[in-house]
């Protein structure tokens, strides 16, 4: 006999998982969540192992992993791959460390020139659209520069 838990329509279980339906859909597509069978005559049913996966596939996205990434970790998910499943996390570490670089470089270049506009005064042309219209330096730029 199965419970309820074990004998979800897709609306309950996108319910359960916190999703759309069209969410669950998306990642059977992607490979990302299996399609259960259909009974003939009957509709998919869904189990708490689903709403886990799910939840899995949130939580992974949650620290920046791409769909592809996360495939690659549900692969890995037995537990015995911790070595390749690090190499990963690792990667995405660095990116998010390269990502708040570029934003403390555009931190910086925005408040430096949001000092200027404050200090400017009178018919003299505001430093941000002139810095605008000269191409400000973008992150990668400034970082190249030194600034």
């Amino acid at each position: 006999m199965t419970t309820l838990q074990e004998n979800m329509s897709i609306g309950a279980f996108a319910r359960a998982a916190e999703v759309g339906v069209e969410t669950i859909r998306f990642y059977q597509r992607k490979g990302l969540l299996p399609e259960p069978h259909r009974p003939y005559g009957s509709i998919r049913r869904y189990g708490a192992a689903d709403v886990a996966r799910v939840r899995f596939i949130k939580s992974a996205q949650r620290l920046g992993f791409s769909l592809d990434e996360v495939g690659e970790l549900l692969r890995l998910e037995d537990g015995a791959h911790c070595a390749q499943a690090a190499e990963l996390a690792a990667r995405r570490l660095a990116d998010v460390r390269a990502r708040l670089a570029d934003l403390e470089r555009m931190e910086a270049a925005l408040a430096q020139l949001l000092a200027e506009c404050q200090t400017r005064r009178g018919q003299i042309s505001c430093p941000l659209i002139k810095a605008l219209h000269g191409g400000a330096p973008s992150p990668a730029t400034s970082q190249r520069k030194g600034m």
